[in-house]
C-alpha cells in the first residue's frame, strides 16, 4: 500500500483551505491513497506587527514549509503563489500551478460605513494594509487617502477594521483569498485597472504546487492539476518580477490578458511605483505565448522596457532605505 502523500500549509484558515481543495482534487485523482495535511507557523505569521517592507526580501511564507519538504517530511507544500519568491531555493521546483482565481485586489468596508468604492471614500479616511504595492499605487490615484499598516490572517484583519474604535475605514486584500473562505460578501468593490485602478501583484489568485527537486513521481502526480493558461500567465509575471528584483515587499503591480486565447497571444501591463506614490512606470506588452520559454522572454522584456523608463531608479531607492537586514 502506498504511504500516505504529506501535503504542507500554513496554519491560517485561508491556508488550510486552500490545502484542502487541493487534497480534495488530488483524492478524486486517485482515490486509492491516503492524504495527510501538515500545517506550521511560517516566520510571517509569527511576527505580525513588523510592515512587511521591513522584511525585505526574506522568505516570510515559505521557508519553514520547505525545510519540511527538503527533509522529506511533506511530499507537496500547498502556497499563494504570490507569497512565493521567484527564486526558489535549489532543493525546491514549482511543479504545477492550477487554474487560477480572480487576481484581483478587493476593497472591504468597515462593517456600517456607507461607503461603495475608494471614489466615494472621505478626506484621511484610512486604509488598512501591509502591502507597499497596494499602498503606493492608492497613494498615487488617491493622494487624499491614509495608509496604516494591517497585518494578520484574514478573519483577524476584518475583525481590526469592524472594530467600532479603530483608525481604519477599510481595508484591502486579494478578492480571491475572501471568496475561498466564503467571504465575498464582505467585498465593497473589485479593484483591477478596469474598476478601481490598481494592477494585482505577481501569481495573485494563484496557487503555487511547490515539490523537492527530481522528484519526478510527484511532479507527475500534481502535473495532473496544472492548467496551462493559468500556468503561462503567471510564469510570465514571475519572470517580470524575477528580471526586476523585486520581491514581496516592493511595489511592482501587473496583470495578465489573453486577448486571443486561440492563438496564445498574452497582454501584460506592469507598474512600478515610488513609495509615496509620486514616481511610476507603466509599460505594456502583447506577445505569441504558447510555451513557458515564450512566458519568461514576454516578462523578462516587458521588465527591460520598465527598466529603460527608469524603473530600476525607483526600486534602487527603496532598496536603499530599507532597514538593514539582521
Amino acid at each position: 500500500m502506498a504511504p500516505p502523500f504529506r501535503i504542507g500549509t500554513r496554519r491560517s484558515n485561508l491556508a488550510v483551505v486552500q490545502a484542502e481543495g487541493i487534497r480534495d482534487s488530488l483524492q478524486r485523482l486517485a482515490p486509492d491513497r491516503t492524504y495527510e495535511l501538515e500545517a506550521l507557523r511560517t516566520l510571517g505569521d509569527k511576527d505580525q506587527s513588523t510592515a512587511l517592507y521591513n522584511f525585505g526580501a526574506k522568505s516570510l511564507w515559505t521557508a519553514e514549509l520547505e525545510e519540511k519538504l527538503t527533509s522529506g517530511e511533506v511530499d507537496v507544500v500547498v502556497h499563494c503563489l504570490k507569497d512565493m519568491p521567484t527564486r526558489l531555493p535549489d532543493s525546491c521546483d514549482l511543479a504545477a500551478i492550477p487554474p487560477r482565481d480572480d487576481p484581483r485586489d478587493a476593497l472591504i468596508v468597515k462593517a456600517g460605513l456607507p461607503y461603495t468604492s475608494l471614489q466615494t471614500l472621505p478626506e484621511a479616511a484610512v486604509v488598512g494594509t501591509s502591502s507597499v504595492r497596494r499602498s503606493a499605487q492608492l497613494r498615487r490615484l488617491y493622494p487624499h487617502l491614509r495608509f496604516a499598516n494591517l497585518r494578520g490572517n484574514v478573519e483577524t484583519r476584518l475583525a481590526k477594521v469592524d472594530d467600532p474604535e479603530s483608525e481604519y475605514t477599510c481595508m484591502v486584500m486579494s478578492a480571491a483569498g475572501l471568496e475561498r473562505i466564503g467571504l465575498a460578501h464582505r467585498i465593497t468593490q473589485y479593484m483591477g485597472s478596469k474598476d478601481g485602478g490598481i494592477l494585482h501583484a505577481v501569481g495573485q489568485g494563484a496557487l503555487g504546487l511547490e515539490i523537492r527537486k527530481g522528484d519526478i513521481e510527484t511532479l507527475q502526480f500534481l502535473n495532473q492539476l496544472g492548467d496551462l493558461k493559468s500556468t503561462l500567465a503567471c510564469l510570465a509575471e514571475r519572470a517580470l518580477m524575477r528580471t526586476l528584483e523585486g520581491g514581496c515587499s516592493v511595489p511592482i503591480g501587473v496583470e495578465t490578458e489573453w486577448i486571443d486565447e486561440s492563438l496564445g497571444r498574452l497582454r501584460m501591463t506592469a507598474i512600478v511605483v515610488s513609495l509615496d506614490g509620486a514616481q511610476s512606470v507603466q509599460d505594456s506588452i502583447d506577445g505569441l505565448v504558447q510555451t513557458e520559454q515564450e512566458a519568461a522572454a514576454l516578462g523578462e522584456e516587458l521588465a527591460a522596457k520598465l527598466v529603460k523608463a527608469g524603473a530600476d531608479n525607483i526600486l534602487n531607492a527603496i532598496n536603499a532605505d530599507r532597514p538593514p537586514k539582521d
